[in-house]
């Protein structure tokens, strides 16, 4: 049975290019809404380095995550714009448009 880490890694490799999931669409897949800060501490622990697309996961109404890159979000805004994914004016990703459900 694999682990609660890397059941989060599975569903995040499978987030096309261009889309974002956020962490509590993760924590729902996996059964409780409750673990979407669990879902970020799988991420910030991710041992794929940039394998794994986490900078395609967001907080709550598309905000860009202020832990990510240890402390760099800006690099997580860089990694989405150079997959076309939009921003709102108040730097809040696009979720209308970018959001995926899942396969």
């Amino acid at each position: 049975m694999q682990s609660f880490f890397q059941t989060v890694y599975r569903i995040v490799a499978q987030i096309p290019e261009g889309k974002v999931m956020t962490y509590g669409q993760i924590a729902r897949l996996l059964g409780n809404p409750r673990w979407a800060r669990t879902v970020g501490w799988a991420l910030k622990a991710n041992p794929y380095g940039l394998e794994l697309p986490c900078h395609r996961v967001v907080g709550k109404g598309g905000r860009i995550s202020v832990g990510f890159a240890n402390g760099r979000p800006e690099v997580q805004r860089k990694h989405l714009e150079a997959e076309n994914v939009r921003f709102r004016s108040d730097g809040t990703v696009d979720m209308a448009k970018h959001q995926w459900h899942g396969a």
